[in-house]
């Protein structure tokens, strides 16, 4: 087999038509784990990323910074406890954007169970899966191979099971049987953990506990379980490239396999798994009605030839039914010191904004909603 190093790889993707590449991937409905059971030995073009981007991959630090972890344990009976915890989610949400919980009252079996559900959905036959592969994202169930597969240079190494689960879930013959049940009492828990976050972050921000609820923050919930197959060729491409997330607020459900990297005083850090802990990350929307004082961070996930890996992004935003519902810098955080640095936008704006502009550079779409 020919051996290829970063820089030739990428070279030869210039050689060839991509569009017509990656149209053929799509139309197989196979996704990428689709290319591993067809026992590929090689990463195909249209998932050779860029150099500068790979040996950034390879170059990332991981020893220095932890992502800080927030321990939610009686933060409902013990006032003194619970002031703690909001000054270390205040804390966390203004430096990294990111934080991990734990003690946060879904059981390790249902988050297993949940992550088993993802692996029976992309493992199962290719015949099954593909009466769910859609590109039809105002669908509430779909799934798909790089929802932004024709817009970047790049594609992803990483297949999605996109499922809108609040405020209208689907009917559960609408949702695949193999994870069915654990998708719905999963997102049930996220949802009452989710009240619970918001709470917090709202009053780490000065304001009253439900601020953020009420705001209609935690009304809508959507889930993309993706799974990452193992990759022969690691260094060539990216398990998910660099982005921030359009929603709130972001909770992540990763297995132990790990690859997810946050950016974090330009160097990019591991996210390590911790046993039966939730990653918590803030979203664009929550930066931008917080004024900048909450930051939405860039992160990743690189390839790895460990795989399979499972994880499950629950991303609290109302995707349908559309809201005309406007959202802004919050007045109660803005001062003639301190002027609102957005304009005003519906989240259907915002998301269909950043869909449009997703080409996995890392390129903020808030810049667009500046004042």
């Amino acid at each position: 087999m020919e051996v290829f190093s970063r820089d030739e790889a990428h070279e030869k993707t210039q050689k060839y038509d991509r569009m017509r590449e990656k149209k053929a991937f799509d139309e197989s409905k196979a996704g990428v784990k689709g290319l591993v059971d067809a026992g590929i030995t090689e990463v195909p073009r249209i998932f050779v990323d860029h150099p500068e981007n790979l040996q950034s991959a390879l170059a990332s630090s991981n020893g220095h910074f932890h992502v800080p972890i927030v321990d939610l344990a009686d933060i409902v009976k013990d006032p003194s406890r619970r002031k703690e915890v909001v000054n270390e989610v205040r804390s966390a949400s203004k430096t990294w954007g990111f934080f991990q919980v734990v003690n946060h009252g879904i059981p390790t079996t249902v988050l297993e169970e949940m992550l088993d559900g993802v692996r029976r959905f992309h493992e199962q036959g290719a015949e099954e899966k593909r009466r769910f592969y859609s590109r039809d994202f105002t669908t509430s169930v779909a799934y798909h191979s790089n929802f932004n597969l024709y817009k970047t240079e790049a594609a992803n190494w990483r297949d999605t099971l996109f499922c809108v689960m609040a405020p209208n879930a689907p009917e559960a013959e609408d949702l695949p049987a193999v994870c069915r049940d654990i998708m719905l009492e999963f997102s049930k828990r996220v949802m009452n953990l989710g009240i619970t976050l918001f709470e917090l972050l709202s009053e780490a921000l000065g304001l009253k506990p439900n601020h953020l609820k009420d705001m209609e923050c935690a009304k809508g919930l959507v889930l993309l379980n993706q799974y990452y197959p193992k990759c022969p060729q690691p260094e060539l491409t990216m398990g998910t490239s660099r982005h921030t997330d359009s929603d709130f607020l972001t909770v992540l459900l990763q297995d132990h396999v790990g690859g997810l990297q946050v950016l974090y005083q330009n160097q990019w850090i591991d996210v390590s798994p911790v046993p039966g802990a939730l990653i918590v990350n803030i979203g664009d929307l929550l930066q931008l009605i917080s004024n900048d004082i909450f930051k939405s961070s860039e992160h990743r996930v690189v390839a790895n030839n460990m795989g399979p890996r499972a994880s499950v992004a629950c991303f609290f935003y109302t995707a349908t039914p559309p809201s005309p519902k406007l959202y802004g810098p919050i007045k109660e955080l803005i001062s003639e010191g301190d002027p609102p640095k957005y304009r005003e936008t519906t989240i259907m704006e915002y998301v269909s904004h950043f869909s449009a502009n997703a080409k996995g550079d890392g390129t903020s779409a808030l810049q667009q909603f500046k004042l």
